[in-house]
């Protein structure tokens, strides 16, 4: 009774807008109070994030993500993508698509991509005569493009909190790799009905001009080599994820602060450093929180009692994975950062039963993630869809569904031929 009642709190809490991580803290205390265990074993969780190597990566990365969003670099690569396809049929859609997928990439948040490039890239969509319906799905969808590349911020976590057949964390370098084949598939498809669109509402292109694209080169000249030096880094084995982040990190101070002075050193770096490391801070506590629960759990032996009442009904692993894309969507719609810290490490050791590699099982969750965050009724790209461009809930809903079809279809892909996401994780160089 006493457990019962101390739960019905906790929802209350919850609902009244305690912070997440403070809510995981507690359900920690609780199942391990109600277990008999000393609570400190919580504590416990918190000291062994620092084994983990890929660790530092999340700050540094949430850093650099901070910096670019409050520079003039996303205008400034926006620009130069202009430049170079605006000649294409649906050529600003496109530039949208790979603009924002690079932008959410680094940011590693889909509301921090509507809001800081929303007001840009959504009037200059409908100025070209673009149907509104279709830029208020694009703009929806492309929030959370990007998470299947690196340095996703989802990527790092999935690494740290899944575990492979041996127990080892999932390796964060293959990770950032698997995602390469599976992410540009999306991109490619979401472009090739961007075209299609064009032709149809016969959007006017912008002729090519070598000097149109070479003053959009100069001008983006610090910034865009920056997805090169990361993802050629880390693919040619030249640093690891966690030494990627360091880099990207100096880099992007260096530019945007020293060279191109969008942000000045003693006003908004305080600032900016404070903004970011607030998140990151609310992450890491939530995390060994989350840890400390997944301990218990595993301990409870519950994913093994899980797949015992799952292999009673389910002996196909096609089936299964039907299955579990539906429960992954459901999850992440809800809630992102939760849904990866508690529910991976339950369902791993299940899907690792079927006989689902663990990195592609990673991809499966991340590309559910960018479905996710548009799926109706809950999805957060909705919701700040519908405040940021001022129009009702009910349209976007409307606007998002061609989008939602063709994410799906790429899912069903990825799901079912695994080598799309495997078939670069054996690459020279990658470690």
């Amino acid at each position: 009774m006493t457990t019962l009642l101390i739960i019905l709190i906790l929802v209350i809490i919850a609902l009244a807008g305690a912070p997440l991580f403070a809510i995981i803290a507690a359900i920690g205390l609780l199942v391990f109070t109600a277990a008999g265990t000393e609570p400190a074993s919580l504590i416990a969780e918190l000291y062994r994030l620092v084994n983990f190597p890929a660790l530092i990566a999340i700050p540094l990365f949430t850093f650099a993500g901070y910096l670019l969003a409050e520079s003039r670099a996303p205008k400034r690569l926006i620009n130069l993508a202009q430049a170079l396809v605006g000649w294409m049929p649906g050529g600003f859609a496109v530039v949208a698509l790979f603009s924002t997928a690079i932008f959410t990439a680094f940011s590693g948040a889909s509301g921090v991509t509507i809001i800081a490039l929303g007001g840009l890239i959504f009037p200059a969509l409908l100025k070209q005569n673009y149907p509104e319906n279709f830029s208020l799905g694009l703009m929806t969808t492309s929030g959370s493009l990007g998470l299947l590349f690196p340095p996703s911020l989802p990527i790092i976590l999935y690494s740290i909190v899944a575990r492979d057949a041996a127990g080892n964390s999932v390796n964060i370098d293959k990770l950032f790799v698997a995602g390469l084949i599976p992410g540009i598939l999306l991109l490619l498809i979401l472009s090739a009905y961007s075209i299609r669109t064009g032709i149809v509402a016969k959007v006017p292109r912008n002729p090519f001009s070598f000097k149109a694209a070479w003053a959009g080169l100069k001008e983006a000249a610090w910034e865009a080599p920056l997805p090169v030096i990361v993802i050629g880094g880390i693919y040619g084995g030249i640093f690891t994820a966690t030494e990627a982040a360091a880099v990207t990190a100096f880099y992007v101070l260096v530019v945007e602060v020293f060279i191109r002075r969008d942000l000045k050193f003693f006003s908004d770096l305080p600032r900016i450093i404070r903004e970011s490391m607030i998140l990151v801070g609310a992450i890491l506590v939530m995390l060994g929180a989350a840890m400390g629960v997944t301990s218990y759990l595993i301990d409870a032996e519950i994913p093994n009692q899980l797949f015992g009442f799952v292999s009673q009904y389910v002996s196909s692993k096609f089936v299964f994975l039907v299955i579990l894309n539906v429960f992954i969507l459901v999850m992440n719609m809800i809630e992102i950062f939760s849904a990866i810290i508690i529910v991976v490490p339950i369902i791993v050791p299940v899907a690792l039963q079927y006989g689902v590699d663990p990195i592609h099982l990673g991809i499966i969750f991340l590309l559910n993630l960018e479905i996710g965050y548009m799926t109706p009724p809950l999805g957060l790209n909705l919701f700040l869809s519908s405040l940021r461009f001022d129009r009702p809930l009910t349209q976007v809903y409307r606007t998002v569904l061609p989008f939602f079809l063709l994410l799906v279809s790429v899912l069903l892909l990825i799901t079912y031929f695994p080598e799309l996401s495997l078939a670069l994780t054996g690459a020279v160089g990658v470690r």
